[in-house]
């Protein structure tokens, strides 16, 4: 894995960790965090990250 790769990864999960927050804290619906997670997988691109979808 590659230095940007990494960076890629780090920054989805970190990303994908806020909204999953905010799902569990009633600020968005589990429609929107499917509409989220989509968004910042093709944004990010990360290895790993396809693997969770």
């Amino acid at each position: 894995m590659t230095q940007e790769q990494f960076e890629r990864e780090k920054t989805y999960r970190v990303t994908l960790s806020i909204a999953r927050t905010m799902l569990q804290n009633g600020l968005i619906t589990e429609q929107e965090y499917k509409k989220i997670n989509i968004m910042i997988l093709e944004k990010y691109r990360p290895l790993l990250g396809f693997l969770c979808r």
